[in-house]
């Protein structure tokens, strides 16, 4: 079995550590616990290991946020993987500082780069892991919010918020979603 494991963000140094990219923080951090290495290919930068007998291969899509669904369905294909082993890493504006919530499918709720994935791949029906980032911003300044950099607390917290996500996503793929679902998903 094979799975794909994106993490959504945008590349280049000035988005590093923005709420944009936890998705990328997410990925790194696994292949940091699987010792995987990257590589720059088409498209994207891709990180490949074995875990509990399944294949795993990590993507982070040279695409920009808004265009990741030419990234992901290119992998996808080339690496011969169902939908239904698919998980996408993401920020979320609608859930509060380091929430998670997984699941099978879902709207893009207003995520550009959800939006495009649907829109490449011929729909919603893949898993999302979704990381809170909060709301805490003022009238029109979302963008600004969204691309900025994470405040000293959050900074603090962050590093187990990503090392529980990226456990979530090695469970995704070793236990499957609905367990996964059950023992990460918290109230």
């Amino acid at each position: 079995m094979k799975y794909l494991i994106v993490g959504l963000g945008n590349i280049g140094a000035k988005y590093d550590n923005t709420r944009h990219n936890v998705g990328f923080e997410v990925v790194d951090k696994i292949a940091a616990k699987q010792d995987a290495e990257w590589k720059t290919e088409t498209l994207g930068d891709i990180a490949k290991f074995k875990h509990r007998g399944r294949t795993f291969v990590l993507l982070k899509p040279s695409t920009f946020m808004n265009l990741s669904g030419k990234a992901v369905r290119y992998w996808m294909q080339k690496e011969k993987i169902d939908k239904k082993n698919i998980l996408v890493v993401l920020d979320d504006l609608n859930l509060p500082f380091g929430k998670q919530r997984l699941r099978g499918k879902g709207s893009d709720g207003g995520h550009n780069g959800l939006k495009d994935i649907d829109k490449m791949t011929g729909g919603n029906n893949y898993a999302r892991l979704r990381i809170g980032i909060g709301d805490t911003f003022s009238k029109g300044k979302q963008v600004n919010f969204v691309l900025g950099e994470w405040c000293d607390e959050e900074q603090e917290q962050l590093p187990k918020i990503v090392d529980y996500a990226a456990d979530t996503a090695l469970s995704f793929g070793s236990i499957g979603l609905a367990h996964t679902m059950n023992k990460f998903n918290k109230k």
